[in-house]
């Protein structure tokens, strides 16, 4: 199993202005003023990323991966070769994507028929990836631009050592250190 991730910071709290609507009291804003001798701006996939890594491989079929994504809590996964080599990423949507699926009149064949397709068939590959000492704002723009919803982080080798996704990166722009992403 993959090592447990690592703590993330402590959102900056707020005195009453956490129902949807709300405004963020004066204890919000001050907690914000406040400077952090400790404190760096946010610019690096490291800062950022999870490391606790879910992998599929590419001959497991799209049940095995259902399975995988709802057991593990997660929307997307790296895929991996025999040799553990990144070779895609597959994605719960991609999963339901309207061309794949099976209409729901359809034979109890056709659906087993769905169910033993294998994870390369609809994996999207290649994908693209990233190393952890990455710029954090251009990982942002290839997010943007490629509709993924996250990268597989990999080291030098090519080894697949965590995954940056949007959530991520918002979860950063949103906690404490605040908004010095883009500093």
């Amino acid at each position: 199993r993959p090592p447990a991730p690592p703590a993330r910071p402590a959102a900056v709290a707020s005195d009453g202005g956490d129902e949807p609507g709300a405004t963020p009291g004066p204890a919000a804003y001050a907690a914000m003023q406040r400077g952090d001798a400790g404190r760096q701006p946010l610019s690096r996939v490291a800062q950022v990323m999870s490391r606790q890594v879910w992998t599929l491989p590419q001959d497991a079929t799209l049940v095995q991966a259902w399975r995988q994504l709802a057991e593990h809590g997660i929307g997307q996964a790296p895929v991996l070769d025999g040799r553990g080599v990144l070779v895609g990423l597959l994605s719960r949507a991609d999963l339901m994507h309207p061309g794949l699926v099976p209409t729901p009149d359809a034979s109890p064949a056709a659906w087993r028929a769905f169910g033993a397709r294998r994870v390369a068939e609809v994996m999207w590959t290649p994908v693209p990836s990233v190393q952890a000492e990455e710029d954090l704002r251009r990982v942002a723009s290839a997010l943007l631009q490629t509709g993924l919803p996250g990268l597989p982080v990999v080291d030098e080798a090519g080894t697949v050592t965590g995954f940056v996704s949007r959530s991520d990166i918002l979860r950063a722009v949103v906690a404490d250190p605040p908004l010095d992403l883009w500093s």
